[in-house]
């Protein structure tokens, strides 16, 4: 689907390049950041099946490559996602289309989640409905502040069933409900001050801040922000008493990594751990 420009262009300073694109998504990949930019602004970013087809592969990519550290999900104009594109849900389209498309969009949210690296969300516009919920989905979401987030379904006579599943798990119950029962957006403080969007920022600087995060996790051990990443969404289904337990497993193993071992023994001896990234 992707067409490849420029692939495992390997420079002096040893720094991986990759290029990737097709009529909706954009993907550059530099020194272990992965870009991928939503890009159908006609559809006003719209989850079509390509569009989340594309994000998948995009998502999934090369993700065992330990040289890759970190995705940035962006995209082009002032819509980040319009959510899912209506046409491809009119009563004209068979049921099993219908399931498809859900069937895909969970598939497009279960990639991010599972994902070995973090995935931020880089919003600079409205991110609606499906939208959202890919935005509530990411592990970190940077905003600028002129975005603005809602889930408006129940305008239309469809309840934003599916993204009040990731709404519901960023921010409290009442917050969620008011989103979708009313459809009204939460302007980018409102996102912040409910715990939907990590940070706002003025949108000149919301590049600067996202390769910050970046830079940030790119100093950790990759296997251990991978562990970790993976625990967190373990455990936060669990009851606090299983939880723990789970915990308590994945401390050991943490433990007896060669990067637990060499974050210790580099703390122990005053020095910059050299990270294994295995």
């Amino acid at each position: 689907m992707f067409c490849i420009i420029q692939k495992n262009i390997i420079r002096p300073s040893s720094i991986l390049t990759r290029h990737m694109h097709n009529q909706y998504v954009l993907m550059q990949e530099n020194n272990g950041t992965r870009e991928i930019t939503l890009n159908h602004e006609k559809t006003k970013n719209s989850l079509s099946l390509d569009m989340m087809n594309s994000l998948i592969e995009a998502l999934n990519l090369n993700k065992g490559d330990t040289s890759l550290r970190a995705i940035v999900l962006s995209a082009k104009g002032n819509v980040f996602s319009a959510g899912h594109n209506l046409k491809e849900l009119q009563i004209s389209s068979d049921l099993e289309k219908q399931k498809l498309i859900f069937q895909k969009a969970t598939e497009l949210m279960t990639s991010i989640i599972q994902s070995p690296v973090p995935v931020i969300a880089k919003v600079n516009g409205f991110a609606a409905a499906a939208g959202c919920q890919l935005v509530a989905t990411c592990d970190i979401i940077i905003c600028s502040d002129k975005s603005k987030f809602s889930t408006p379904g129940a305008n239309f006579g469809i309840f934003c069933s599916t993204p009040g599943i990731a709404i519901g798990r960023s921010v409290p119950k009442s917050r969620a409900m008011y989103m979708l029962l009313t459809g009204e957006p939460l302007s980018a403080q409102e996102a912040y001050e409910s715990g939907l969007v990590t940070k706002v920022v003025p949108a000149e600087k919301l590049d600067s801040e996202v390769n910050e995060t970046v830079e940030q996790i790119k100093r950790k051990s990759r296997s251990v922000i991978s562990l970790g990443k993976e625990f967190f969404y373990k455990q936060i289904g669990l009851n606090v008493i299983d939880a723990y337990r789970l915990g308590e497993e994945i401390m050991v193993k943490n433990i007896n990594s060669l990067d637990g071992q060499e974050g210790i023994n580099s703390f122990v001896e005053k020095r910059k751990a050299v990270w294994n990234h295995k």
